[in-house]
């Protein structure tokens, strides 16, 4: 990774802070954008992943879209200058005030996650004298084999309206005159490895489709979500996920007519490119003979793996040691959870060093916190660092 060969001018840089490859990103973009054309499906990026300004005004340039999942995202992507029209609005729990702005916006489409909220929705368009465009966001009830913490389309998850109850409900929805359902809306869930699951996803959004339809509902999109998964393990061995077989998968298994097809990519574009940089404070051996690598990072700079127990490799980049000690890799935060990896095995780390915490580009700085009034992390971009 990145890390690695400009670690020498890395050195001169307070840490933590977060190092983002700029190539790399691009090449991402390319590769999606590319893949993604031959079937002129449509790509929205998830800004949750990463709302970092310069990495949105990179993304903006390919022309791909935005999926928001709460209001100031939708915020966010306008004033970035992302075309409305290209801008997708999910979530649960959507405040009145956000719905407005949304419909202010005249964006792509509201995806509404349940009877309630599709009612709220039709009431505040009346009240802006406007007809809302939004799409049924259907829960699938399919395991995504994924983290469970991170699956959102089983049966019992707080996201989508149940498949039941739409049928249940369909005279209720299809009264409501301030709003046109546009689209229908499936997510599985994120960090998916086993591709063969986005094969049920198609399934599942056929037979919905078709179902639906029948009973008087007209769509003219399918937005069947993101959740590419990319490589956490060996980073290296595939730094762009593979976009190419997942949109052959759909091209093949999704059959609804000329609708467009709709994707939401967020961990799988930015992903890769991010890295954590930390320094090494001390080293301390537990009463159980337990090494302890106490870094300047922490649960506030990068949750996931306290959060979910999500592994990230971690290097050290600036030792010139030979020898490999275990260590179990620490942070600065008060709680006994914050622990990156236990039972590591890196070059013998000494005071000063500097560890890259890698493939930490989605979901690092976008959930970083001020917990114990720590500063946020700074952002290096290797464009800029490489010129200096």
């Amino acid at each position: 990774m990145l890390s690695r060969k400009v670690a020498s001018q890395l050195k001169e840089i307070e840490t933590p802070f977060y190092l983002y490859d700029i190539n790399l990103l691009r090449q991402t973009l390319e590769s999606v954008v590319y893949e993604s054309n031959k079937y002129n499906y449509k790509v929205h990026y998830a800004i949750k992943a990463n709302n970092d300004d310069y990495l949105l005004s990179i993304i903006k340039e390919y022309g791909i879209g935005i999926d928001c999942a709460s209001g100031n995202e939708v915020r966010k992507a306008i004033e970035m200058g992302f075309d409305p029209k290209t801008v997708v609005y999910a979530g649960v729990g959507k405040k009145d005030k956000e719905i407005r702005y949304a419909l202010e916006q005249e964006i792509l489409a509201i995806n509404c996650e349940s009877i309630e909220e599709l009612q709220v929705v039709d009431a505040l368009a009346a009240q802006m004298g406007k007809k809302a465009d939004v799409g049924l966001r259907v829960n699938p009830d399919i395991d995504p084999k994924t983290n469970h913490c991170i699956d959102t389309g089983q049966a019992d998850s707080k996201f989508g309206i149940s498949y039941d109850e739409i049928l249940e409900n369909v005279e209720l929805i299809q009264s409501l005159k301030n709003i046109n359902i546009i689209g229908i809306h499936i997510h599985i869930g994120s960090q998916i490895r086993e591709l063969h699951v986005f094969e049920n996803m198609c399934n599942k959004a056929n037979a919905i489709v078709e179902k639906l339809e029948s009973l008087g509902f007209s769509f003219r999109m399918v937005d069947v979500g993101g959740g590419l998964g990319i490589n956490y393990d060996v980073p290296e061995n595939e730094p762009i996920p593979n976009f190419a077989s997942l949109f052959a998968i759909v091209r093949e298994y999704l059959n609804v007519g000329d609708k467009e097809v709709h994707f939401e990519f967020g961990r799988s574009i930015v992903g890769e490119c991010g890295e954590l940089i930390a320094s090494v404070l001390f080293n301390k051996t537990t009463a159980t003979g337990r090494r302890l690598l106490i870094i300047d990072a922490s649960m506030t700079e990068l949750i996931r793996p306290m959060l979910y127990g999500s592994y990230h490799n971690i290097e050290n980049i600036t030792s010139e040691e030979e020898v490999f000690k275990k260590y179990t890799v620490v942070g600065t935060a008060c709680e006994s959870t914050d622990v990156f990896d236990e039972n590591i095995s890196l070059k013998k780390s000494k005071r000063g060093d500097l560890l890259a915490i890698k493939s930490a580009g989605a979901y690092g700085r976008s959930m970083a916190s001020e917990y114990n009034m720590h500063e946020l992390p700074k952002a290096v971009y290797s464009d800029q660092l490489l010129t200096k």
